[in-house]
């Protein structure tokens, strides 16, 4: 499956200071290791695995699974019977054990220049240990859902660390969201306590979150399921002399007038005034090692989220294990990724993977071009950021400012960039390289998803020769596979659907509350393997490339959109008779949301519809799905049986090809290149293109 020699022409190398030091320092060393980790799991995961504090150990095998349906119920077992608390692991064993008690686990910078502060290991461990006294107050217990909806602040990563050390399950919703995408992810995990904030700026914009809190639990309270409890952390209207020193974040610089902070005293309780008078000790609840620790929403293409399910033991070694390798961290590095925790990103990379390191990181609330585009650099020579992860939506933002607002900042500090959220196209992987990293920074570009838990396919820094646009080769315990459609294995170089035939450690353990989802979704369609719904293409050398989802997802700015749930959105508006939605690629965001609409019989499409349509859709998904483009169709091509061209356009029965709708410019009325049709006036009929705004003649 691995090549015995890496390709030495047409690809970049490490520099040879870097391999000297690094935990894997060559290619033989990678082949060997993964040899290992495929034919000895159980030898290789136990190694790394004796680094932790267990309770109690496992008994039977490392690792137990079945991957399919046809010989029973999917399962994935780790280390059952072993028993630890992966807070204890992150905090305690770094502080007692480790002694790295003083040292900054996270350096937090605010939105605004000059918003900062520093936190060891030990005043998080406090910080912990007081909230998790607080959530037992409340009387959370271990299993209990908790659902969190907060800004990059370091009191999330205390509320989502207070659940687990008393072993409540946390559901993270990213504050971007809607209130009706938090009150259904509420619903579906049953969560007895939602943690908010007042609000929060993006930039310039002011984020009244516990606006959109409130009318979330009112809507919840509708479909009766009332939360009994929000605990909402003062950000921006701080009420510093109530709230013990050293738990909480500096007040915030830009003053917030409009800030709107609405209070349900049977409902609504104050982060700061709970700390008053609470224990900084807290004894950790040991939990099994496939016991909950996480439910996070991934979209699904059905359109309805689905609840990743990740547990304990397995994903804490899996994390901590690609993080150290990945990134080849070591203890005098400082390491950023600019991700949002409330995406599986954050999770395993700025809070579980690196504190199980005893790593000391950057968390960033802004925005990458606020107040100026120089922002992430100037982060980076502040704090010396060695180790630097972002998604190339960020890249190819900054590319857009050209090469002077980096080349102004030293970056002498960078050792490794690293990808993530979507393939990274070549020319964003050049100018990372040669601009960013001049040339002596190795770029690991990452595959990976909510569901794996970690890295699956990745370069190792010092040993991988990296091929721009390349995910490269699997993570130590992945084995990759390329199928037809007929579910036959492809060997050499090939083209098809991406699968891993065996688990690793951090991989999901279900659909939460929905097991027979989480089976039909990722095993039924190729009995034996976990299928990604990504596709594939392996080249001469076994490089893996990543060519893009194959089910009726759309990756906006590296996060997964349903395009079933954006067509949701339109369709319950009184004025949409149908819609369909497809994607069209954007310079910046990778793809963006092009969507078709029929209104129902004497409405009349205008701006003012366009303007309500755009507004429906952020209002019940979020900001992050708003459409780029809305279009008027008569009517929608439909198979014999009845289904709309969303699912033609993603089947292999497609009435008009994906990629003709989605090469509408500027240039021409339309381009359709692939047109399936028997006629192109049909296309033209059911699908007009866009107005122009200049005079020439288009050619279809």
């Amino acid at each position: 499956m691995i090549p015995d020699k890496a390709p030495k022409d047409d690809v970049f190398h490490a520099a040879e200071d870097l391999k000297a030091k690094a935990h894997v320092p060559s290619f033989e060393k990678y082949k060997e290791l993964y040899d290992k980790s495929i034919e000895n799991p159980d030898e290789f995961w136990g190694d790394i695995s004796k680094d932790f504090f267990w309770k109690t150990k496992h008994t039977g095998p490392f690792m137990d699974y079945n991957f399919d349906v046809t010989k029973g119920k999917i399962f994935i077992k780790c280390m059952e019977g072993a028993s630890t608390n992966i807070c204890y692991n992150l905090l305690d064993r770094n502080v007692h054990h480790r002694k790295l008690g003083n040292k900054v686990a996270f350096y937090w910078e605010g939105n605004e220049p000059g918003d900062e502060m520093t936190v060891t290991y030990r005043e998080l461990l406090q910080r912990v240990c007081r909230f998790s006294n607080v959530l037992k107050s409340q009387g959370v217990k271990k299993g209990d859902r908790v659902s969190i909806y907060m800004p990059m602040v370091v009191e999330l990563v205390v509320a989502m660390l207070a659940c687990a050390r008393i072993g409540a399950v946390h559901s993270i919703v990213f504050a971007g969201f809607s209130a009706d995408a938090l009150c259904e992810r509420i619903l579906d995990s049953q969560c007895s306590l939602l943690i908010t904030a007042d609000g929060f700026y993006r930039g310039d914009k002011l984020i009244n979150l516990k606006l959109i809190a409130d009318e979330a639990l009112q809507k919840c309270r509708d479909k009766e399921f009332p939360v009994r409890r929000c605990i909402v952390l003062k950000h921006l209207s701080k009420e510093t002399e109530q709230a013990p020193p050293g738990c909480q974040s500096p007040p915030a610089k830009r003053p917030c007038p409009d800030l709107q902070v609405p209070w349900n005293p049977d409902v609504d309780a104050c982060w700061h005034a709970l700390l008053r008078g609470v224990s900084d000790e807290c004894e950790p609840e040991w939990c099994n090692s496939e016991d909950a620790l996480f439910i996070l929403y991934t979209s699904g293409s059905t359109g309805k989220p689905k609840g990743v399910l990740h547990t304990v033991g397995g994903y804490m070694l899996y994390t901590a294990t690609t993080f150290k390798l990945v990134f080849d961290y070591h203890p005098d590095d400082v390491y950023w990724c600019t991700a949002d925790i409330g995406w599986i990103t954050g999770h395993s990379y700025i809070t579980y993977g690196p504190l199980a390191n005893g790593a000391t990181s950057v968390l960033f609330e802004g925005l990458p071009t606020y107040p100026d585009v120089g922002r992430m650099w100037d982060i980076v020579d502040k704090y010396h950021v060695s180790k630097f992860y972002t998604a190339p939506t960020a890249i190819r933002l900054l590319m857009k400012y050209g090469s002077q607002p980096v080349q102004q900042r030293r970056r002498a500090s960078l050792k490794v960039l690293g990808t993530v959220g979507e393939p990274i196209n070549p020319e964003a992987w050049q100018w990372y390289y040669n601009v960013v990293g001049e040339k002596r920074c190795p770029i690991v570009d990452t595959f990976w998803q909510t569901e794996t838990g970690g890295h699956v396919l990745t370069p190792l820094p010092a040993a991988t020769p990296m091929k721009p646009g390349s995910a490269t080769f699997p993570f130590f315990g992945v084995v990759p596979a390329v199928l037809n459609e007929s579910g036959e294995e492809l060997e050499g170089p090939s083209e098809g659907y991406l699968v891993f035939k065996q688990p690793w450690p951090g991989l999901m353990r279900t659909v939460y509350g929905n097991h027979q989802r989480f089976e039909s979704i990722y095993f039924n369609k190729f009995p034996g393997y976990y299928v990604t719904g990504d596709g594939c293409r392996r080249d001469k050398d076994g490089y893996y490339w990543i060519t893009g989802r194959i089910d009726d997802m759309l990756n906006v700015s590296g996060h997964l959109l349903s395009t079933a749930e954006v067509e949701s959105s339109l369709v319950e508006h009184e004025s949409v008779a149908e819609a369909a939605v497809v994607g069209r690629p954007h310079p910046i965001k990778g793809e963006s949301l092009y969507c078709f609409v029929t209104l129902n019989q004497g409405v009349t499409y205008n701006a003012a519809l366009e303007a309500q349509l755009r507004k429906q859709v952020r209002d019940k998904i979020g900001a992050i799905a708003t459409p780029d483009f809305i279009q008027n169709a008569p009517a929608l091509p439909k198979t014999r049986s009845g289904n709309t061209t969303a699912m033609i356009l993603n089947t292999s029965v497609m009435l008009i090809d994906k990629s003709a709708l989605m090469t509408w410019n500027t240039n021409s009325l339309c381009v359709v290149q692939k047109c399936k049709c028997a006629s192109l006036s049909v296309c033209l009929s059911l699908f007009p293109p866009p107005p122009r705004e200049d005079n020439e003649e288009g050619a279809p």
